[in-house]
């Protein structure tokens, strides 16, 4: 599977919410279906989102590249830590979830 345009695709065709703190308000209220975590995320929203991830029963894939390069996948001009895939739409993003 292509990641880069999975996820480019759910972002275009489905939903998703970026950022930490959007992402755990996601996953405590039941609405993500996969997180992605950058490989070099801050070790407190590591945790965190672990954590979450873990109450909420929401599958999580740690992204294997930095937060500057899941930043560009997403085509932010910063660095992203976390998302929460809501919506794949399009996609078939959520086979991440299953490997």
């Amino acid at each position: 599977m292509d990641f880069a345009r999975e996820l480019q695709t759910a972002i275009r065709t489905g939903k998703v919410v970026i950022g930490t703190n959007e992402t755990k308000k996601a996953m405590l209220l039941g609405k993500s279906k996969l997180v992605i975590l950058a490989a070099n995320a801050p070790d407190e929203a590591r945790e965190d989102i672990k954590y979450y991830a873990k109450v909420s029963k929401t599958p999580m894939y740690t992204f294997p590249g930095s937060s500057w390069d899941l930043g560009a996948i997403c085509r932010r001009p910063h660095m992203v830590a976390s998302l929460a895939i809501i919506d794949p739409g399009e996609s078939n993003i959520l086979e991440l979830a299953e490997e």
